[in-house]
């Protein structure tokens, strides 16, 4: 039987699930191993301030690479884009909405000054390029928490990853969607990962639930990550699309309060899809975003 490692959060789990639900149809038995990671411990502090890549995963890759577990199903824009040695992206299964969702007043009725809950520095960033006049707030806790501190009242809306309201059966809380021109999404939001070690009967099991347009466009996204050097908790959007065999990708770095912002996009044939990632992060940071991205660093 397969063991799946997985976080214990009720997005993660039904993540795992649904992994679990997939191989079960396919013949394939498994059960899961759920795995507190330092992400999940860490509950007081914004993201932005933590700043270690891996936050989500590190123990769960160790749990993979001492043979404790024969998969681990991620949201893959919490995976590092370099994974440790001995370990690899087996499978990404077709993504679910990748945009950013408002829950609450939409961004252009909130009212001068009001608060607004976000995690993500690359969410409060976008936020404030549109609306500086807006207060932003960190809130932590899993997606229900996040949506009970909206409900006391704490902030006039709260902007969480469309794809995990779906997943979790709150898509009719959603009161705007936010397109990839005013918020870029997340590198590989809304997409599942499904890591496993290089090789065996977990790796098989993952490669199965492959979906090849979704592994084209978060490769390119991933790449451009990679590109400018940044990891999960930075201000950097990278958005791809695929279509009859074209891959179109737009990306962003914005600094942390808003004012400056370099923006790109890219397309070409999906078989180029790392090398168009890597040339679009590569200009973006000859155009200024490595400026941005240092001040960021030395916070």
């Amino acid at each position: 039987m397969l063991v799946i490692a997985s976080r214990g959060s009720q997005l993660a789990l039904w993540q795992a699930r649904w992994v679990q639900q997939q191989l079960a149809q396919a013949g394939e038995p498994s059960r899961i191993e759920v795995i507190q990671t330092t992400g999940d411990k860490i509950t007081d502090v914004a993201l932005a301030r933590v700043g270690t890549k891996g936050l989500f995963t590190k123990e769960i890759e160790e749990a993979l690479l001492d043979g404790r577990a024969d998969l681990a199903v991620h949201s893959l824009k919490d995976l590092p884009t370099e994974l440790p040695d001995g370990l690899v992206l087996a499978g990404v299964p077709a993504r679910e909405d990748p945009r950013d969702a408002v829950v609450g007043r939409r961004l252009a009725d909130l009212a001068r000054g009001a608060t607004v809950g976000t995690s993500s520095l690359r969410r409060a960033a976008q936020i404030r390029q549109t609306r500086p006049d807006l207060v932003i707030e960190s809130v932590r806790g899993n997606v229900d928490t996040r949506l009970r501190k909206l409900d006391e009242g704490r902030y006039g809306a709260v902007v969480l990853a469309a794809a995990g309201l779906t997943r979790l059966g709150w898509s009719d809380r959603i009161t705007e969607l936010l397109t990839p021109d005013v918020m870029c999404p997340a590198v590989g939001q809304g997409a599942l990962a499904i890591e496993t070690r290089g090789a065996g009967e977990g790796f098989d099991a993952g490669r199965a639930l492959e979906d090849a347009d979704t592994r084209a466009a978060v490769t390119a996204e991933r790449n451009v990550l990679a590109a400018l050097g940044g990891g999960c908790q930075v201000p950097i959007g990278a958005y791809a699309t695929v279509a009859q065999g074209r891959l179109r990708i737009q990306a962003v770095v914005v600094s942390p309060d808003g004012v400056e912002v370099v923006r790109g996009r890219s397309e070409g044939v999906v078989s180029d899809a790392e090398h168009i990632g890597r040339a679009l992060g590569g200009e973006l940071l000859e155009r200024g975003a490595r400026k941005i991205l240092d001040a960021v660093y030395r916070v």
